[in-house]
């Protein structure tokens, strides 16, 4: 895949999380895509921060839309090759303090196989 290439489908990825459009995320992934997040490990111990597969993706981010409807991502960074984007964005929720985050999506024939999030 090319750089320009992967930021598309980054820019496809932010556009569908803060829209909560869970299926239209979901198509920019793997069948047996990969997700860590080290929310994920607190919210659900028994994951150790790590999904495998769509429905778990569906899953983990159905709770998240559910439970924090004021979810959203600004992006101030997006780093890309061949292979992979780095995505530096802040998460903003209604009554929390801003968070900044990095996320690396890993990408393979035009889907994401593997995504890793590094909270600040």
């Amino acid at each position: 895949m090319s750089q320009e290439k992967n930021l598309s489908i980054a820019h496809l990825w932010f556009d569908a999380f803060n829209a909560h459009n869970l299926e239209k995320l979901l198509t920019l992934y793997d069948d047996e895509a990969q997700h860590f997040s080290p929310k994920l490990k607190i919210r659900h111990p028994e994951t150790n921060g790590l999904v495998v597969g769509k429905e778990a993706l569906r899953n983990w981010w159905h709770d998240a839309f559910d439970r924090l409807p004021s979810l959203h991502y600004r992006v101030t960074s997006l780093t890309a090759n061949s292979d992979r984007v780095f995505m530096e964005y802040t998460r903003s929720v209604d009554n929390e303090p801003e968070m900044l985050v990095a996320e690396v999506l890993e990408i393979k024939e035009g889907k994401i196989i593997f995504s890793r999030v590094y909270h600040g």
